[in-house]
């Protein structure tokens, strides 16, 4: 309590926002100001009047918050936060893969470094990617990158043809239908609820397909009782705290241990969270070509989001 009442101290001097991923830890996620999906978090970005942003996810989540706010300092606990997805797409091999393809638009998912996004035309996260996709005219080649599984999914939902990028999350992707065929067998009366980053073969099984934001929403209209949930399992907390009287049961990443944990989310803790705060560091710090470059396609998916 004393580490968090110094947290909050500390944020209201230095008017400070903090924000928070639905993967962060659950003591993380009950301090920050704002606990969102990445389309939420950006929009939040954007909105903020704090002179110091906080952001507890991951290292392209920090980017983009700089990226929205080029004159406010954005901190990160812990710098080496990354994530397998963003890093499944090194920008030499990225522009590489975009020139082969000539006249094609190119669709980048939020989970890219910022080099990445300066090759983009627009960024989409999982919760807006059907609405930033058919913004195209239907005969408009277009490329998506970097998760297939997203890309594969947005593709068969729209009826495009899209060309993919070969990455992927290893937290969703390491998730296998042979698992959740046993879980669906010992849990008859329970759900399956998946994020879009899983494999088409889990995502052909699941009962509802959404972002992390979606599947919030969903539990709570929904009339189920029980969920088995194809994620990370920093979700749980939230699912469980908007919907106590529900059971959710999340799908783990071995036959080991109960838990789907992101290592890199989970480098982000309460004491670093009061380090970087109280010495304003590490700070995300990005070139002014990068920042204006990028700044494009971003803006762009939140204009797009508003309609």
């Amino acid at each position: 309590m004393k580490l968090r009442d110094e947290i909050l101290s500390l944020k209201k001097q230095k008017n400070a926002v903090i924000l928070a991923h639905f993967y962060q830890i659950s003591e993380i996620q009950d301090i920050a100001d704002y606990v969102e999906d990445s389309l939420g978090l950006s929009q939040k970005a954007a909105q903020t009047n704090a002179d110091i942003i906080v952001f507890a996810g991951v290292h392209f989540m920090a980017e983009t918050a700089k990226i929205l706010n080029p004159d406010k300092k954005v901190l990160l606990p812990d710098l080496n936060a990354g994530c397998s997805l963003a890093d499944s797409c090194p920008y030499d091999d990225f522009k590489k893969f975009i020139e082969k393809y000539p006249g094609h638009k190119v669709i980048s998912y939020i989970n890219c470094s910022a080099e990445v996004k300066t090759l983009s035309d627009v960024i989409c996260t999982s919760g807006n990617a059907v609405k930033i996709v058919n913004s195209f005219p239907k005969e408009q080649p277009l490329i998506f990158a970097p998760d297939r599984n997203l890309g594969d999914y947005i593709n068969k939902l729209t009826g495009r043809n899209m060309v993919l990028w070969d990455g992927s999350c290893k937290i969703h992707d390491q998730l296998s239908e042979e698992q959740i065929v046993l879980l669906i067998i010992e849990n008859p009366d329970a759900k399956l609820i998946a994020h879009p980053e899983c494999k088409a073969s889990v995502l052909a099984l699941a009962d509802f397909v959404g972002s992390t934001a979606a599947m919030l929403k969903f539990i709570t209209e929904d009339v189920s009782k029980r969920y088995i949930v194809a994620t990370e399992s920093g979700i749980l907390h939230q699912m469980r705290k908007i919907a106590p009287d529900k059971e959710f049961i999340i799908v783990a990443s071995d036959k080991s241990c109960n838990c789907n944990d992101c290592e890199y989310m989970k480098m982000n803790t309460l004491p670093k969270l009061y380090q970087c705060l109280k010495d304003e560091k590490p700070e995300i710090i990005l070139s002014t070509d990068i920042i204006e470059k990028a700044r494009k396609p971003i803006l762009k998916m939140l204009e797009i989001s508003k309609s």
